[in-house]
Parts: C-alpha cells; structure tokens; sequence
C-alpha cells in the first residue's frame, strides 16, 4: 500500500513541477469538493447536493487555484531574495490587506448568486449585513496560516497549504 501512495505522490510532484497552474487548481477543486461533501453531511444531508459540489469544485478550479498561483507568484516578485520574519510578517500583512478582503467578498457573491442561485439584491443585502463579521474573523485565523504558509511551505506548495487549511474551515 505504501508503494502505491509513494508512487501517486512522486507523480503529483512531478505533475506540480510540469504543470503548476493545472495541478494547483485541479487540487483546489478536490479539496473544495471535498470540503463541501463533508460540510453537507455534518449538517445532516441524507443525499449530497451534487451540483453544489461541482459548483464548490469549479470555484477552486476557476478561481482559488489559480488566484493563489499567481498571488504567490507575485509575493516572490515582490520580495524577492528577501527572507526572515520582517519580510514574512510583510507578505502575511500585504496579503491580509489585499487578497483577504477580496477573496472573502468574492466568495460570498458566488456563494450567493452562483451556488444558492439567490437574487442579486438579496445577496447584496447579505454581503453588506455579513462581510465585516466575516472579514474580522479571518483576520483573526489566516494570518498564522499565511505566516505558517511563508515561513515554512516551499513555493510550490503554499496554494496546496492554503487549499488544505480553506478545506478544513
């Protein structure tokens, strides 16, 4: 059994290596999907809602995958050759004030409009009365995850890192 998880591994990173952009968002979407089916039973769903799982699915595969890609993609850049924690606190404080916002408000309008097909006055009203609770309380969780994130995952794993870590919130 060992050999077999070995063996799927050394291709994953093989496949990460070839084909970074591909294998982060086909992951992001396994883990969205993952997620959602396990959130759907916990929540006591006799039958999983296949269409919003493929929904969940498409947005890590479309959005989160990708969108991680290219943000961390664009850290390095940023930072370039610089390490240490002045610099990890930086990215991690970068990222909380552009990325986090946006992505949260992002999803909460897929989420409403995408996967519940609600109104979009409806899911403006929810956004405006939800997103600053929201936002607050990921500002109190993912700064350690971004920090965790910079300080120890190599490049190539930081969008695999945070896909885990969003699938378990």
């Amino acid at each position: 059994m060992s050999d077999i998880v070995n063996d799927a591994w050394k291709k994953y990173l093989l496949q990460l290596q070839l084909h970074p952009l591909r294998t982060k968002a086909i992951t992001a979407a396994f883990l969205a999907g993952f997620s959602d089916a396990v959130a759907q039973k916990i929540s006591g769903a006799k039958r999983l809602q296949l269409r919003r799982l493929l929904l969940f699915m498409l947005y890590g595969f479309a959005y989160s995958g990708p969108f991680g890609h290219f943000l961390h993609k664009l850290m390095d850049k940023l930072f370039k050759g610089k390490k240490g924690n002045e610099t990890v606190a930086k990215k991690v404080i970068l990222e909380q004030i552009t990325s986090s916002p946006w992505n949260n408000f992002f999803f909460m309008m897929y989420y409403g409009l995408v996967i519940e097909g609600r109104p979009w006055r409806t899911v403006m009203n929810k956004v405006q009365k939800d997103y600053p609770s929201v936002q607050l309380t990921a500002w109190k969780f993912w700064p350690i995850v971004g920090w965790v994130n910079y300080q120890y995952m190599p490049m190539q794993f930081r969008v695999i890192f945070h896909s885990f870590v969003a699938a378990c919130w």
